[in-house]
């Protein structure tokens, strides 16, 4: 199958750098990546006309080009009527007497990880230059190939998201049965004890050991880090980093049980990210690792945690990146109800659990053979 480079297939055009004074409560909304793969994402707003090369409108076809990887990287078609393009995404213009739009963005989805390792920036957040996005090559066969080739991902795809709904579905089922159990841990309508967080756990703030001593790193204990918090299955993800047992000594351990919430992050929206830690870990600087006490059951101090983020974030001492102290965190007021409220939540959450466990494994299976037919169809195989 011809290869050619992904440049000349279409043009790039790069959003505007809205500023923090110019957005507003109504307008035009301003389509920022957290509105590319979440719909829930509230938007911001502009009120006054901006330069036509800037518009998108349903059917256009998105690139985001910034953002943490395996989250943010990717093509999506916009579907939501007119927007205005805020930075960090390209707009993908093609000719479809050539191109087909559907199939451009199959094609160069099945090369993120390639296009991730192009891009530069730290760990959590990364950047592709227009340059290096232009010279990934992507196979292209003749315009009717390319919509065969796009209609048979299509029903693929739809597999695969039927089953991300059904996840989807599971997790709004199990904030119901919170808020129906407990009502919402802020307004707290059935009136429960409220206590300083310290009083339902133990918070301990993450550290790293020192770069230069490099006898603290090696293969005993899993070194958490922010993006191991970024997960859909409430447990935390693999670290790609150790510490060893020199390591251990001077950094910060928690023990099975425990929730890690994300406290300092480079974007105000991952500040109250949480995850339960199934596994004693290690974690770094950027995370408070919250050990429940005695009056609070483990399940139910994650739930409580989960259930609270834009709680947490009001406690953040910087509107634009995000700091929760951890004399911040000790004093967040929280709802702490009978403890036997909380043994039966926990075993309705573990139900939950393991329910969702075989949802993912589905998942997991309809991923693999998407997967496995992009394969096929990008190599001439399909």
């Amino acid at each position: 199958m011809k290869l050619v480079q992904f440049g000349t297939t279409c043009k790039l055009q790069n959003g505007r750098a809205f500023k923090p004074s110019e957005w507003s409560s109504q307008g035009t909304p301003i389509v920022r990546i957290q509105n590319l793969n979440d719909e829930s994402k509230e938007f911001n707003y502009c009120n006054f006309e901006v330069e036509s090369r800037f518009h998108i409108n349903s059917g256009d076809l998105l690139f985001s080009w910034s953002g943490t990887p395996g989250t943010s990287f990717g093509a999506f078609f916009w579907n939501r009527g007119k927007g205005f393009l805020n930075q960090h995404i390209f707009r993908v213009d093609v000719n479809e007497n050539n191109v087909d739009k559907n199939y451009l963005r199959y094609v160069i989805n099945s090369k993120l990880n390639f296009i991730i390792d192009q891009a530069h920036g730290g760990v959590g957040l990364k950047h592709i230059t227009k340059g290096r996005l232009e010279a990934v090559e992507i196979p292209l066969p003749p315009l009717a190939e390319q919509k065969r080739i796009a209609a048979i991902l299509d029903k693929a795809d739809a597999i695969r998201r039927k089953r991300q709904q059904a996840i989807k579905l599971a997790d709004e089922f199990l904030r119901s049965v919170f808020l129906d159990m407990f009502g919402d841990p802020v307004s707290n309508p059935k009136g429960w004890e409220v206590k300083p967080l310290k009083q339902l756990a133990n918070i301990t703030t993450g550290n790293t050991p020192s770069r230069k001593e490099a006898k603290y790193y090696g293969g005993h204990i899993e070194w958490i880090k922010s993006d191991n918090i970024n997960t859909p299955s409430h447990f935390l993800t693999k670290a790609s980093e150790y510490l060893s047992l020199e390591g251990v000594k001077v950094g910060r351990t928690v023990c099975e049980g425990s929730t890690l919430v994300t406290c300092i992050a480079g974007s105000f929206d991952c500040i109250g990210n949480a995850a339960y830690a199934d596994r004693v870990v290690s974690f770094n600087q950027q995370i408070n690792a919250l050990t429940p006490l005695a009056n609070v059951t483990s399940w139910f101090l994650y739930a409580l945690i989960l259930f609270s983020k834009k709680h947490i974030q009001s406690a953040s001492t910087n509107s634009m990146k995000g700091m929760v102290s951890k004399g911040k965190m000790e004093e967040i007021p929280m709802i702490c109800p009978p403890l036997s409220l909380q043994h039966k939540f926990q075993t309705a959450f573990l139900k939950f659990m393991l329910l969702n466990k075989n949802l993912n494994a589905s998942t997991s299976w309809s991923n693999d053979a998407f997967m496995s037919l992009s394969q096929k169809a990008f190599t001439g195989e399909l």
